[in-house]
C-alpha cells in the first residue's frame, strides 16, 4: 500500500446533519476569520448562506479553491443599491445567527447594523468579528493578524530569543483569537436566545481572544514560574528537550520531552544516556541543547522517526502541509479528505450521534440564489438586479 493510499480513507456511511441542522446563519461576506467561523457553523449542520457582493469579496484564489467557503450556499446582493439592505433584511427576519466583519459602523452605514436586524428578528444573535473590537482607540484603524497579536503580547512569545519574533501565519490572531471565539460567542448567545427569546450581539476581537489564548501564562507570570521574554522558558524554546531540531537531510524532528520518564526514554534512544547532563541542570542547559543538535544532524528525518516509532519519547518529524495528510495516525483517523479533487481538513471535532461532513465544495458566488430563496421563502431574491458597485470598507 502507498502513502497516498493509507491516506484515503475508505468509503464513508450516511454522515447525517450534523449537531447544528435547522440552524440558519446569515454571512456578509469578508475574508478571513469570518468566513472560517462561517465554515465550522455550516461543517456542523447549519444552513450557512453567504451574502456576496457582485465583483467578489474573497481570498485572491479561484473561488473554487476556497475551503472556507465549503457546505455554505452563496446569493448575491448589492448592500449599496437601493434594494440591498432590504434583501438582507429579508434572509435576517428568517435567520438565527448573522456573521459580519465590517469594520466599526460600516455594517450600520450599509443599512444591516444590529439594530435594523433586531428591528426585523428580535431573536436574532448578531456577530460581530473585528481585530481592534467595536471600542477603544484603535477600533476605526485597519489592521490585520500580525499587527494584533503584536499588541497583545502574544506575538512576542514566540521565536528565538536573538531573533525577531517568529510569524505564526495567520492562525493565532484570525484563527484561533478570531473565528473560534466567534463560533463560541454566537453558539452561546443562540442558547440564551432560545431559552428567553432575546438575542444579542457578540463583539468578537481579535486582540479579546489572542489575549484570553494565554490565560495560562499569564498565571505563570504572576507566580513567577514565567519570564517576560522569548526563548527563556519550559514552553517557548528555551527548554532543550522542549523544542525543534534539523536532520541530516534538512529537515526538522520536534521534541516534547517535558515529564521525567518521557525524557529519560527520549534520551536513551538519542544515544545520549549517561553522556547528556542532568534534565534539571539548567546551567548545563546550553551543553544538553549542544549535544542534541548534534545528535539529530547524524540521520536524516525518516531515520530518527523510525528511532522513535512507538516510543513515549514525545518526539515527532514536522511535515508539511503536502505531507500531513500521508502521515499514518492522521490517514487512519480520516483527518484529512478529499472533496472535490481538494485535500483538506476533515471537519471537527467529532461527534457520536451527529457527525459532521463535507457536503458540498465550496460555494460560489451567486451561485445558490434560486435554491435559497426556495427554502427561506422568498421569492423576490431571485428578481433583483446585479448591479458592480465599490466594494464596502471591509473586515477588521
Amino acid at each position: 500500500m502507498t502513502a497516498t493510499e493509507a491516506a484515503r480513507p475508505g468509503p464513508v456511511p450516511d454522515p447525517g446533519p450534523g449537531p447544528l441542522v435547522g440552524i440558519r446563519v446569515v454571512e456578509l461576506a469578508g475574508i478571513g476569520p469570518g468566513p472560517f467561523a462561517g465554515m465550522l457553523l455550516a461543517d456542523l449542520g447549519a444552513d450557512v448562506v453567504r451574502v456576496d457582493r457582485p465583483g467578489g469579496s474573497g481570498l485572491a484564489i479561484n473561488p473554487e479553491y476556497d475551503v472556507t467557503n465549503r457546505n455554505k450556499r452563496s446569493v448575491l446582493v448589492d448592500l449599496k443599491a437601493p434594494e440591498g439592505p432590504g434583501l438582507v433584511l429579508d434572509l435576517v427576519e428568517r435567520a438565527d445567527i448573522l456573521i459580519e466583519g465590517y469594520r466599526p459602523g460600516v455594517a450600520e452605514r450599509l443599512g444591516v447594523g444590529p439594530e435594523a436586524c433586531r428591528a426585523r428578528n428580535p431573536r436574532l444573535v448578531y456577530g460581530r468579528m473585528t481585530g481592534w473590537g467595536q471600542d477603544g482607540p484603535l477600533a476605526a484603524r485597519a489592521g490585520h493578524d500580525i499587527a494584533y497579536i503584536a499588541r497583545t503580547g502574544t506575538l512576542g512569545l514566540i521565536g528565538r530569543p536573538d531573533e525577531p519574533p517568529t510569524v505564526p501565519v495567520n492562525l493565532v490572531g484570525d484563527f484561533a483569537g478570531g473565528s473560534l471565539y466567534l463560533v463560541v460567542g454566537v453558539l452561546a448567545a443562540l442558547h440564551h436566545a432560545r431559552a428567553t427569546g432575546t438575542g444579542q450581539i457578540v463583539d468578537a476581537a481579535i486582540v479579546d481572544g489572542a489575549s484570553h489564548l494565554a490565560s495560562m501564562l499569564h498565571g505563570m507570570l504572576a507566580a513567577g514560574g514565567w519570564q517576560d521574554r522569548r526563548g527563556a522558558n519550559l514552553l517557548d524554546g528555551g527548554c532543550p528537550f522542549y523544542g525543534c531540531y534539523e536532520t541530516a537531510d534538512g529537515g526538522h524532528m520536534a521534541v516534547g520531552a517535558l515529564e521525567q520518564q518521557f525524557y529519560d526514554e527520549f534520551i536513551t534512544l538519542l544515544g545520549l544516556d549517561g553522556i547528556a547532563p542532568a534534565r534539571k541542570d539548567m546551567a548545563r542547559w546550553d551543553e544538553l541543547r549542544e549535544a542534541v543538535t548534534a545528535r539529530f544532524r547524524t540521520r536524516t528525518r525518516a531515520e530518527w522517526t523510525e528511532v522513535f516509532e512507538g516510543s513515549d519519547a514525545c518526539v515527532a518529524p514536522v511535515l508539511s502541509l503536502r505531507e500531513a495528510p500521508h502521515d499514518p495516525h492522521l490517514a487512519a483517523r480520516g483527518t484529512f479528505v478529499e472533496h472535490g479533487g481538494i485535500t483538506q481538513p476533515a471537519p471537527a471535532p467529532r461527534f457520536s450521534e451527529t457527525p459532521s461532513a463535507i457536503r458540498r465544495g465550496p460555494a460560489q458566488p451567486g451561485a445558490d440564489t434560486a435554491d435559497v430563496a426556495r427554502d427561506w421563502d422568498l421569492p423576490h431574491l431571485t428578481t433583483h438586479p446585479d448591479r458592480p458597485r465599490p466594494a464596502p470598507e471591509d473586515s477588521q
